[in-house]
């Protein structure tokens, strides 16, 4: 669901696109609002999706961006063994450990870009076989796709929510701000 994103002081693109990321991350954390643990680990549609899952999996991602933008290994190294675990709690992984956890990576993400000299900087793209050889993205371009791989799983959490309980992100908004 669309917030209200502040304008950013003239200027100010670090903040515009930060701003912009922290209200998908909302969108996330809003749908597990009021959950029991059960409820976030269960699939209520015909996808694999669920609401602890794509919570995991977007702390994953971002920190795993933001490590190779500093040049840096993932937390976490992902290959095909272990793909399936980023969109699973597994072991003793709760809902309130990881939105810690990804609070603790939101806060490295802001502290890093903020920092930066330029977003114009740029770093290598690991070299993976669905990126090109060689290649190198910008820090604008960092920002840009975890605003756009936050949103599309904030999308997918809306969905899974609803279906859990019917509750729509509307009336999750209501009941953070009651909170």
């Amino acid at each position: 669901m669309v917030t209200h994103v502040a304008a950013e002081t003239q200027g100010d693109e670090r903040g515009a696109l930060l701003a912009f990321l922290e209200e998908q991350r909302g969108g996330i954390r809003r749908a597990l609002l009021g959950l029991t643990e059960e409820q976030a680990g269960s699939r209520p549609s015909a996808s694999e999706l669920s609401l602890g899952g794509l919570l995991k999996h977007v702390a994953e991602v971002e920190q795993s961006w933001v490590a190779r933008a500093k040049q840096e290994p993932p937390a976490i190294q992902r290959d095909q063994s272990n793909w399936h675990e980023t969109f699973q709690l597994v072991g003793g992984e709760t809902v309130a450990s990881q939105l810690a956890y990804w609070a603790e990576v939101a806060a490295e993400t802001e502290k890093f870009i903020r920092s930066a000299p330029s977003l114009d900087d740029s770093f290598p793209l690991p070299p993976d076989p669905w990126f090109p050889p060689e290649g190198r993205v910008s820090l604008r371009w960092l920002c840009l796709h975890l605003i756009r791989e936050t949103a599309r799983h904030a999308g997918h959490a809306d969905i899974v929510r609803e279906s859990l309980d019917g509750k729509t992100a509307f009336e999750l908004v209501a009941l953070e701000q009651a909170d």
